[in-house]
């Protein structure tokens, strides 16, 4: 086998699945994940400035809903794009931190909540760079994330809109008051939602840690299928594709 680079040599209606993102920018997915980041900048405009709260609130509803919608479209359409892979996480973790300042900033929400999401945040981006050094490809996103965001977004929504509230379930003591909702303290419903997605969002930092020990040592064991250009395959026009060929 002569010396160089792997490449992929994969057929050409395959670009753009999850499988084989393609590097196209102007995609109706990549446009709808653009507009949550703005909405999610007007969002966090108004609810500091206390323009107006429900006004706020439905922007990041909006914002919110749209995580899912741009995702759907991109696999239905076959425009998974890796700038929507990267911009996608990044987007919906702003529009996340914003709600959680917000409503710490408005003592409407325990610090440590806050503290566990970014902490969290920070540990997987600094994991990532570890990860990069080994693995190019960038390991995908996993159900128990993707649950975890759902969780956090309906909570902080349903704690900036304040309704319904419901008695603390007295489950520990009042003297904790980091916990409400949990002692006697009545609290909104989406308390019960955050805590859920933080328990969720831990689990996923555990499971990202576990998949980039796994994409480290199957990247030192096997260093040849580093070498895979994943962002420029070679693309088959007929109708059988190789797997692999030397470039």
């Amino acid at each position: 086998m002569a010396a160089g680079k792997i490449r992929k040599k994969i057929k050409k209606e395959l670009i753009g699945t999850s499988d084989y993102p393609s590097n196209k920018i102007f995609t109706i997915s990549n446009f709808i994940t653009f507009t949550r980041l703005i909405l999610t900048g007007v969002f966090l405009y108004l609810f500091v400035t206390d323009f107006n709260r429900y006004v706020a609130l439905v922007i990041y509803a909006v914002a919110a809903s749209t995580d899912w919608l741009d995702g759907q479209i991109a696999r239905m359409t076959k425009t998974v794009s890796w700038l929507g892979k990267l911009l996608d996480p990044i987007v919906d973790r702003a529009l996340l931190f914003c709600g959680v300042v917000g409503l710490v900033a408005r003592e409407e929400l325990p610090l440590w909540i806050c503290l566990a999401i970014v902490g969290r945040d920070i540990y997987l981006f600094l994991g990532n760079f570890v990860v990069k050094r080994y693995h190019k490809r960038p390991i995908d996103v996993v159900f128990v994330g993707k649950l975890a965001t759902a969780l956090l977004m309906s909570g902080f929504t349903l704690m900036l809109l304040g309704l319904p509230v419901l008695d603390g379930l007295g489950i520990v003591p009042d003297s904790l008051t980091w916990l409400p909702g949990l002692n006697c303290t009545p609290v909104p419903l989406g308390i019960f939602f955050v805590y859920a997605g933080v328990c969720c969002s831990l689990l996923t930092g555990l499971v990202y840690t576990v998949k980039g020990l796994q994409a480290i040592r199957n990247a030192i064991a096997h260093p040849e299928d580093e070498d895979e250009d994943f962002l420029n395959p070679d693309i088959d026009e007929g109708e059988e594709a190789s797997a692999a060929e030397t470039a």
